[in-house]
């Protein structure tokens, strides 16, 4: 399969210390209409990382051996692997048997996305490999992902104060990608699997394959087909093809439910977190959210604060769901102003239209599901 098909997509790795808006330059987003904005932005910061040349990274992983595998997806692989200053990377390799060219092309995305990025809470891109493939380089984290560490029957209980750590941090740097780049950046796939964490349990925004850049000058992306992960799956996205932060913001709501209540975003019949957990919040018995596990061991002040959260953000209607700036501050600061959050009753009473069984209904192949994560054990 021949991955790189023009020669701009060539100098877009092999002139690496160019700027990421030069990077960029020649992307299909751009052809879209990122071109109309370019002019606004101030050059961007040159890029740290580099390209790795095919017999680095064969050399790092031991020629992709099996043995070190951690992780497979739809579309990708990743391997463990030393370089050879001794650091540890994961690379994550375009499968093989990936024919589909829109994979390919997201692929790039996320180099182009992550690429842009810094921030503590963002994963970083170490560099990228174009030789016999497509590959990207990151650091690579031993601690696992959220969703490891908080699902583990073999692993000891995940601490409170480790979770609320997680929460804030996770928030922090979606804010960031919504507000703090120079191109609003939608995720698309805000999960506990692609929340990685560093030795003192920083977590890290991780697995832009979905990103999307959203100009200033546009509302939302309408986006076909859809895709995602069942159970995190915003309802304006899954039924109409919307994507805005406001997506980013309802999946980061399921994932302060998961991190609160120690359950899975989708459970053993079939039933999502945030359906269990929103008559729970609607009656204020935040006491039932909270991870048995945990043995009454939490701070009460902060439970409340993060369930509150938790229930703005996965509110039905977009438009009555927080900003990230917003969710931080209730996090951080709590309730000052409840009747501010208070939605119309219609709103408060609105069910999904059978968005549950729409759910399960659906092609496999409209939608990502959790066992396709490639995340869970990658970096």
């Amino acid at each position: 399969m021949k991955y790189i098909r023009t020669n701009s997509l060539k100098r877009l790795f092999s002139l690496k210390r160019r700027s990421l808006e030069d990077l960029l330059s020649t992307s299909e987003d751009e052809k879209s209409g990122f071109s109309m904005v370019s002019s606004e932005l101030e050059p961007s910061p040159r890029p740290t990382w580099r390209c790795f040349s095919y017999e680095e990274i064969f050399d790092a992983t031991n020629g992709f051996i099996p043995d070190n595998l951690v992780g497979k997806g739809g579309y990708a692989e990743v391997y463990k692997g030393v370089s050879s200053n001794g650091e540890e990377i994961a690379v994550k390799r375009l499968a093989k048997t990936c024919s589909d060219e829109r994979k390919e092309k997201e692929f790039l995305t996320e180099i182009g996305t992550i690429g842009h990025v810094c921030h503590p809470n963002v994963l970083p891109l170490v560099g990228c490999c174009i030789d016999n493939g497509l590959y990207l380089i990151f650091h690579f984290s031993s601690k696992g992902s959220v969703a490891s560490l908080l699902h583990d029957e073999k692993l000891p209980v995940m601490e409170w104060n480790v979770r609320y750590k997680i929460a804030i941090g996770t928030a922090g740097g979606l804010h960031y990608l919504h507000k703090g780049c120079q191109r609003r950046i939608i995720h698309r796939d805000i999960k506990s699997s692609n929340i990685l964490l560093t030795e003192e349990f920083e977590p890290l925004i991780s697995d832009f394959g979905l990103a999307k850049w959203l100009p200033s000058q546009w509302s939302h992306h309408s986006i076909a087909p859809i895709e995602g992960t069942f159970g995190h799956l915003a309802p304006e996205y899954y039924m109409h093809g919307i994507v805005d932060e406001k997506t980013d913001v309802f999946a980061f709501g399921v994932f302060l439910l998961e991190v609160i209540s120690g359950r899975k975003p989708v459970d053993g019949s079939h039933q999502s977190l945030h359906s269990w957990a929103k008559p729970i919040l609607n009656q204020g018995e935040i006491e039932k959210l909270i991870d048995p596990r945990l043995g009454g061991t939490y701070d009460v002040a902060q439970l409340k604060r993060l369930a509150f959260a938790a229930s703005l953000c996965i509110r039905a209607s977009s438009k009555w769901r927080p900003t990230m700036s917003e969710v931080l501050e209730v996090m951080l600061e709590g309730e000052k102003d409840r009747e501010r959050w208070k939605a119309p009753k219609e709103e408060e009473q609105e069910e999904f239209w059978g968005f549950e069984d729409l759910e399960y209904e659906c092609d496999s192949s409209f939608s990502v599901s959790p066992q396709d994560s490639i995340s869970a054990r990658s970096c």
